[in-house]
């Protein structure tokens, strides 16, 4: 007997491609602007959203039937600011430096339009099972964009990945800068972000013409 059936296995797949949060649904773009000229913030933020979202659709799910319908969303703000406070602690207790980097960042999950919407459209309607494996599949969906994201914006725009130099050394002129090579400052602004993100779109779309018949 296979682990996952075929829909709870669709939960997992579908918000990585055809259904990903940032590329189809245009959920939690701040962040994916904001964050990602450092792959290490993307990464970390990326598992952040992904232990917030992946917990709090489980404890949705499970007061799914005692929670009254006129205060769902207050208490659906406060479970999700409660998980947030403890990623920050673990971050700052864990990763000081890197909790500076994302900054005021980490506490916007809180109103992240992805957790907000899986809460209310799924958890809410769901088993806890059914509701874990949603938030897993949008939070990896939502992460995925942000690695890749930062993957090309620290390599182009620094020349480095998780601080190390990929590229060679431009002060010593090593590696590729001994060819010439300059590293595009540009990549490090956040319009440059928006357009990695928009080419991402487009590959994803040109390869699924679903997608534009949908839209």
């Amino acid at each position: 007997m296979a682990l996952l059936s075929k829909k709870d296995a669709a939960l997992l797949t579908d918000p990585l491609t055809d259904n990903n949060p940032i590329t189809v649904q245009v959920l939690g773009i701040c962040s994916a602007l904001a964050i990602t000229a450092e792959l290490k913030a993307s990464i970390v933020m990326a598992i952040s959203v992904m232990a917030v979202l992946g917990v709090g659709n489980v404890v949705i799910s499970l007061l799914r039937n005692i929670i009254p319908s006129k205060i769902r969303i207050i208490v659906q703000l406060v479970i999700v600011a409660a998980l947030v406070i403890i990623v920050d602690l673990i971050l700052k207790a864990f990763s000081y430096e890197l909790s500076k980097t994302l900054s005021v960042f980490v506490g916007l999950i809180i109103t992240n339009c992805i957790i907000m919407g899986r809460f209310e459209a799924f958890a809410l309607g769901n088993g806890p099972w059914k509701s874990f494996l949603d938030g897993l599949g949008n939070s990896a969906g939502y992460g995925i964009i942000l690695i890749i994201v930062g993957f090309f914006r620290e390599l182009l725009g620094s020349g480095t990945l998780l601080g190390f130099k990929v590229l060679g050394d431009p002060i010593e002129k090593t590696g590729l800068y001994a060819f010439g090579y300059e590293n595009n400052g540009f990549m490090l602004l956040s319009p440059m972000a928006l357009i990695v993100v928009g080419i991402i779109i487009w590959v994803q779309r040109s390869k699924n013409k679903t997608l534009i018949e949908e839209n």
